[in-house]
């Protein structure tokens, strides 16, 4: 057991809980021992961290059971029209302290905890993150389905029980090495397996054409076993569901070899079935045709469209017997929103079980499946979008690809009707691509079948109508919609900066926490000297905190009064962490060049995944470290200049690192970020943006005032203009000796001395590859990094901007997108009823 906590540290350990409230200290007491007693620890005397940690989640998942079926009672009785959102990636990170937190627990466990002798903070920290997720895609679908209960929506979240999650990133000699991520290795006691809803899914086989219509026959059965976890909305008994399934063989599979004896090899291919659900691809904005992700896709699709249409058909709670067999309602009880293209196999899915299992005629069956469906788009890099070789499906879904040629068909002859003669635009606007291997374009498939199309920021979704999907956009401009992007502010604020919670409702009261634009509110305090001073503080304890964190983890010492400069998000070449190293290299080299000169200090941070098959990203991560240990070890450099890479950047270590930064680095190209949601995450937490005009940052900059932002770069049209003119990027190289001087270095081995071609490849690409410019906006760059140093020297005015920044952050609540979400494309209001908990009667 741990040593009792000092009365200071309890205080501290207490006050930082904050707004959340107060339960009943003794009865969590109570339920953790009897779970640590009786639970757990059956068969020995010794308690361990861990079975304390499952003792307390326990604990706390019995405050939500009741409320959670209390929850589902609700909807089966009001019969609202239901949200489904999927998703091939929920990256969800720790469940125990938001929950705690949603729930209003956190005081009442953090004194039993306390009171037990136990470090709270300890047992947090044992928990595995639940990395079901690449990134902002999967990161804003957890986020989606926070905001979903916190609003009263009658919402539901459907992926992958991935049994391996997205790895963990060891760095080895400075080199990305990844290890399987085995997060369910010690349980998962967040959720509850229901075997008695286990569903078959079919691949293969052969499609029939009979006098009833179309059958799929000779299939090969997949089971679906779905596992559900509890999502809490805040404080307003609303507990929602995420419905994870996980890929089963059936016992009769592969029988067959068994009948002729080969009862081993029939077991062990149980393997093929259950690998479906086996692991998380690893790609972030990259497209790889494999067959076992198609297979993914189409497992979750099918699963998911069976128990809607169980639930749409059923309205009783707990009743399976249908009571509803017309489906002309559906779209009045059934929103499905598909988060990317990876789930877009629900559209010609739920045609195949209305025409050929609801025997629905095929007009009417596409006008349910596209009032249906909505799609939102990530995405407007071409590598990134999903094009399926045909022969795949013909294998995999033949009856699938039937019903997407008839789609295709059908739309085709309407677009021909409007644009006779028109062949270059039948072509752009086929889901079908000809050349030497057929594809399928995902993509136009979920725009021809839904009946919205949104994307993730103003300037992304602008992009998407005039330029990814233009010829769509002017034959239904009605359809294309904006959704930004936004962060839940329960764990991205008061979650993970419990201090800046608190000083922002000492100021403006607790009810920013639902309605983040109250958040102007602070506006009024900008020139208030004390909350300058609280701000600046709360800042600084942070930055102790993680630099603590960091000399622990990491054995390097860094200076907390330097310049916090973090760069975090997956590596990938349209991110420009290479944009970041110039940097850093050319402020080496004025060092080098001036020592005895007085520099502001900076410790720059950048961390993310690479994918395991993307060299660049790999190589990119490997010069980060290069420069690290160079940097880090000069003499002359001192603690002026301080590199480190954050190994196995995660939700758990965004949780430390974000409230500690003081200026996030979001400099993508303009025109390649969808949106970013890292951006807001750190405007919230009171760090300044140096970033380019590319996805949210707009929007960011409008909101708080560009002159609160460090702005530079190219802007969308400067990038489009000089495509047409045609980048050099030795121009730029012969025009600016630092930039010369730092690209000569890399290639020279000045970083790699003892392999001097190491780094060849980068600066080859760099020179007469770099699709993404980042020579063109080099020189802004270090103009705009020279003002952060100078702002950064008047403490009082960085602060006030932090505050300016924070005020205006409102507008980037997850909250706010979901009920723009659902008025404008689910047709549902947000409700702020809240649900009688369980331990008062039901009337």
């Amino acid at each position: 057991m741990a040593a009792p906590l000092s009365d200071s540290d309890k205080k501290k350990q207490i006050s930082v809980r904050g707004i959340a409230g107060l339960g009943d200290v003794s009865e969590v007491r109570k339920s953790f021992n009897r779970h640590l007693h009786f639970t757990l620890v059956k068969d020995r005397n010794v308690s361990t961290p861990r079975d304390y940690y499952f003792a307390l989640a326990h604990t706390v998942r019995d405050h939500l059971v009741g409320r959670w079926i209390r929850t589902q009672q609700y909807y089966y009785e009001k019969d609202p029209k239901r949200i489904y959102y999927l998703s091939l990636e929920f990256y969800m990170g720790r469940t125990l302290q938001n929950t705690m937190l949603n729930l209003g627990l956190q005081h009442a466990c953090d004194e039993a905890i306390y009171q037990l002798g136990l470090d709270m903070e300890e047992l947090e920290e044992i928990e595995e993150d639940a990395g079901l997720g690449n990134g902002g895609l999967g990161r804003l679908a957890a986020c989606f389905l926070d905001s979903m209960a916190t609003l009263g929506l009658a919402a539901y979240g459907y992926g992958i029980r991935y049994e391996f999650g997205i790895f963990n990133q060891r760095i080895l000699n400075g080199w990305q090495v990844e290890e399987a991520d085995d997060w369910l290795r010690y349980g998962n006691p967040w959720e509850k397996a229901r075997p008695e809803f286990m569903l078959p899914v079919h691949f293969f086989g052969r499609v029939e054409h009979t006098a009833e219509g179309a059958k799929w026959v000779d299939t090969q059965i997949v089971l679906a076993m779905p596992y559900d976890t509890p999502v809490p909305g805040y404080k307003n008994n609303t507990v929602n569901t995420m419905r994870l399934w996980s890929a089963k063989a059936p016992n009769e599979f592969n029988l067959q070899e068994f009948n002729v004896g080969d009862y081993i090899e029939a077991v062990l291919d149980r393997n093929l079935a259950e690998n479906i659900s086996r692991v998380l691809y690893p790609n972030d904005n990259f497209f790889e045709g494999k067959e076992l992700r198609l297979k993914q896709e189409y497992f979750v699709v099918a699963a998911t469209l069976q128990d809607i249409i169980r639930r749409f058909k059923s309205s009783k709670f707990g009743c399976r017997d249908p009571v509803r067999t017309c489906f002309d309602t559906f779209p009045d009880k059934v929103a499905i929103q598909l988060n990317d293209t990876h789930p877009a196999l629900a559209i010609p899915e739920l045609m195949r079980i209305l025409v050929d299992v609801e025997k629905m005629e095929w007009d009417r069956a596409w006008e349910v499946t596209k009032k249906t469906c909505a799609y939102t788009n990530h995405t407007v890099l071409p590598e990134a979008l999903e094009r399926w070789p045909v022969h795949l499906f013909e294998k995999l879904l033949p009856r699938h690809l039937e019903i997407i040629y008839a789609i295709n068909q059908k739309h085709l002859d309407e677009v021909a009707t409007m644009y006779p003669g028109d062949v270059d635009r039948l072509r752009r606007m086929s889901v079908i691509e000809e050349g030497d291997c057929k594809r399928i374009n995902m993509a136009n498939l979920c725009v021809i079948g839904s009946h919205a199309v949104n994307g993730v920021a103003r300037i992304h979704s602008e992009i998407v109508k005039n330029s990814v999907f233009k010829d769509f956009y002017d034959l239904e401009p009605n359809k294309f919609q904006n959704k930004t992007n936004g962060i839940t502010p329960r764990r991205w604020l008061m979650l993970c900066n419990p201090g800046l919670s608190d000083i922002i409702a000492e100021k403006i009261g607790e009810d920013f926490v639902t309605d983040l634009s109250q958040l102007r509110k602070l506006l009024d305090f900008v020139n208030d000297e004390s909350f300058v001073h609280d701000v600046a503080k709360v800042k600084q304890e942070n930055k102790l905190k993680f630099a603590a964190y960091l000399e622990q983890e990491y054995k390097v010492k860094i200076n907390p009064s330097s310049v916090f400069d973090v760069q975090v998000k997956r590596i990938h070449e349209y991110k420009r962490q290479l944009l970041n190293c110039l940097h850093i290299i050319t402020l080496y080299n004025r060092i080098k060049k001036d020592p005895s000169k007085i520099f502001v200090p900076r410790t720059v941070m950048i961390g993310g995944k690479a994918a395991p098959g993307y060299h660049m990203a790999k190589m990119i991560i490997k010069l980060i470290n290069s420069i690290a240990s160079i940097v880090n070890n000069d003499p002359v450099i001192g603690d002026r200049l301080k590199v480190i890479f954050l190994e196995n950047y995660r939700v758990s270590l965004a949780e430390k690192v974000i409230p500690a930064a003081d200026l996030s680095q979001q400099i993508s190209t303009a025109g390649t970020e969808a949106s970013g949601t890292g951006n807001m995450k750190f405007m919230l937490n009171g760090a300044l943006t140096i970033g380019t005009m590319d996805g949210a940052n707009v929007e960011m900059a409008e909101e708080a005032g560009e002159e609160n932002l460090f702005i530079f770069g190219m802007r969308v049209d400067d990038v489009e203009a000089l495509d047409k003119k045609g980048y050099s990027a030795k121009a730029y190289y012969d025009r600016i000796p630092e930039l010369r001087q730092v690209i000569d270095q890399i290639r020279d081995g000045h970083f790699s001395p003892r392999e001097p071609d190491l780094f060849k490849d980068v600066v080859n690409m760099l020179m007469n590859h770099d699709r993404f410019k980042v020579f063109a906006d080099y020189e802004d760059y270090i103009k705009c990094q020279e003002k952060v140093d100078q702002l950064y020297m008047n403490p009082r005015e960085w602060t006030k901007k932090v505050i300016r920044n924070i005020a205006c952050s409102g507008k980037f609540s997850s909250d706010r997108t979901i009920s723009e979400y659902a008025t404008e494309i689910w047709g549902v209001e947000p409700s702020a009823v809240k649900i009688p908990p369980p331990n008062i009667p039901r009337e």
